[in-house]
């Protein structure tokens, strides 16, 4: 879709969501009793025991990772004890951030307890290992304003520090002309938010619909909008969003940028860096941090070419993880890392077949993440 047609009628929903309580539903409220029934036997019911501690975690350049959501292999239960432990591994490799509830995260597939659940226990097993300083981001992409702002109220509760939020798609034909909707869409989140947004441009998940770099700039003007995540994949863009948020910037500071803006895929991280993008948010550092972040760092010290000859290794095992999707990237971290499991139903669990071509399809690049 175009992005002038990416747009609502006319009207300020503000007001209203800025009036909703944090647990304005039975399903905001998260209480022991309902999670343990819900979630089964796998859950941990010490993980919400304790208050969230807010304290304020700026973004910074670097890799995020959007982690994966883990289930028992019969049950398809939350399996808590390897969302914590996978947490824990990316942390100690070096990655930046994380962010829960993304596509690599089966969004999708959890209920709204269930989604709190894996931001609380990701927040819980970093804290306990240390690394209580990195920051959480939690994806609350809704097709309503008023579940997108409850969304991004339970990431809140459950010890999350950013929203990720996608533009909503479903009706994107009735929206309003020029991106009005979208506009009003983000204001309202942005405003009702009780955590800043990150914008999450995305076409392959909603429908096609791919913001200009004029409305992220745009949205960027609002003082609860601090970055971007472009999965599109468009480095022009990228530049533009770059330099037009630069220019907003009474002092720009590129260690700590006003505006973060990350690409949403390894296989362009150098591209990105070089259009003047501050990092990447990538599925493919669940299976390689060490790779995604040894290419970054080449190239800010100007190793350009063992940068770009790194960045080759990173993006041939990322096609292996783009034609695979969640699906061969938990194979991949099975075959390699000796878990992962399986996704929920309806995703179908791989064949003996697909497991061994994604398992080769990773092999340059694993072999390149036991190197560092």
């Amino acid at each position: 879709m175009a992005p002038h047609n990416d747009s609502s009628p006319a009207g300020n929903f503000t007001n209203g969501f800025n009036r909703m309580a944090l647990q304005s539903s039975g399903s905001s409220s998260l209480t022991v009793e309902d999670l343990t029934a819900e979630l089964g036997s796998s859950y941990d019911s010490s993980t919400l025991d304790a208050p969230v501690s807010h304290v304020k975690r700026p973004l910074v350049p670097g890799v995020y990772v959007p982690t994966m959501c883990f289930f028992d292999k019969e049950t398809e239960d939350v399996d808590t004890v390897t969302i914590a432990h996978h947490a824990v591994r990316l942390a100690r490799a070096g990655i930046t951030g994380l962010a829960t509830q993304g596509s690599n995260g089966e969004a999708v597939h959890l209920t709204h307890s269930e989604r709190q659940v894996v931001t609380a226990t990701t927040r819980k097993a970093l804290n306990e290992a240390g690394f209580s300083q990195m920051p959480i981001i939690v994806g609350c992409g809704a097709q309503s304003t008023r579940e997108t702002v409850l969304l991004c109220r339970q990431a809140w509760q459950a010890g999350g520090d950013y929203a990720l939020v996608l533009p909503p798609s479903y009706y994107a034909p009735l929206f309003a002309p020029s991106s009005q909707t979208i506009l009003e869409f983000f204001h309202a989140v942005a405003d009702a938010s009780p955590i800043p947004i990150i914008i999450y441009n995305y076409p392959g998940a909603v429908n096609g619909m791919d913001m200009s770099s004029d409305i992220i700039v745009q949205l960027a003007q609002h003082p609860n909008i601090v970055g971007v995540k472009l999965t599109c994949g468009n480095t022009g863009k990228l530049n533009r969003v770059v330099a037009g948020t630069r220019k907003l910037s009474k002092e720009y500071d590129p260690k700590n940028p006003d505006f973060l803006v990350l690409a949403g895929s390894a296989d362009f991280s150098i591209q990105a860096l070089a259009a003047g993008g501050h990092g990447i948010l990538a599925g493919l550092a669940n299976i390689a941090p060490k790779a995604c972040i040894k290419t970054i760092e080449l190239w800010n010290q100007g190793k350009h070419t063992e940068a770009q000859e790194m960045q080759e290794v990173v993006s041939q095992g990322d096609w292996t993880a783009i034609q695979g999707g969640v699906v061969g990237v938990k194979a991949g971290l099975e075959e390699w890392a000796g878990y992962g499991g399986y996704c929920r139903s309806p995703l179908p669990r791989p064949t003996p077949e697909q497991s061994k071509n994604w398992k080769n399809g990773f092999k340059d690049l694993i072999m390149l993440e036991k190197s560092l």
